[in-house]
């Protein structure tokens, strides 16, 4: 390979080295010292660039701190291709985010260091819960492309892929919340389960009719 050949490939690594530094940088000083003491001028000044720098890799400080769990919606949609054809929508995405929980290569994600206390930070900062939002969001959009692929049908005029995915990407949400409240770190896998439990079974089974569940009209007649 020629001199001229190796030269994008060197900048692309510099470049890429640049990004990772200035999103550790963010990340930690975020977590250090929370999310609106700290400016985009000392995540620069941390990584040894300058703010403009920041500013071609990074909207915001938020956009930075999140770059840590950017890869894992692409890791959940990796194993979500790579489950077998014969399994329903749903299962193939609740066993595709478990694989992804217990991904040995990269190590399981909720056991990563601070990965926890970013997704506490997340509850409670309204503009990191909105970008960490939008990151999910193109998630589960590459999500409902692949469940339509599998199906073999239109996403455009078939509706099942995206209620998979948003069902399943809520139950996945849900078990997030708990994880966050609960302040158990290694329990996400088992709320997960329960989670898409809930979704595949509670929540088509019927309600008792107890007295504490029967319906306004029968309490209203009731001598």
């Amino acid at each position: 390979m020629s001199t001229e050949q190796r030269e994008p490939e060197r900048r692309g690594r510099k470049a890429r080295r640049t990004r990772d530094t200035l999103a550790r940088a963010a990340f930690e000083l975020v977590l250090d010292r929370g999310l609106r003491t700290v400016t985009v001028e000392e995540i620069a000044e941390a990584a040894d660039v300058d703010r403009r720098t920041f500013s071609r890799y990074f909207r915001s400080k938020e956009d930075a701190v999140l770059d840590a769990v950017r890869g894992d919606g692409d890791r959940i949609n990796e194993a979500l291709r790579a489950r077998p054809a014969h399994e329903p929508p749903l299962t193939a995405y609740r066993r595709a985010v478990l694989d992804w929980l217990d991904d040995t290569a990269a190590g399981p994600w909720h056991l990563r260091p601070r990965i926890f206390d970013l997704l506490v930070m997340a509850e409670e900062e309204p503009t990191l819960y909105a970008a960490y939002h939008h990151i999910r969001v193109d998630a589960q959009e590459e999500s409902v492309g692949i469940l339509a692929d599998r199906l073999g049908v239109d996403r455009r005029e078939d509706i099942r892929p995206a209620v998979t995915v948003a069902a399943g990407a809520g139950a996945l949400l849900a078990a997030q919340a708990a994880w966050v409240r609960g302040g158990l770190p290694a329990a996400l896998p088992e709320l997960v389960v329960q989670a898409f439990d809930a979704l595949s079974s509670d929540l088509l089974t019927p309600a008792p009719q107890g007295p504490a569940h029967r319906s306004t009209t029968e309490r209203s007649t009731t001598p």
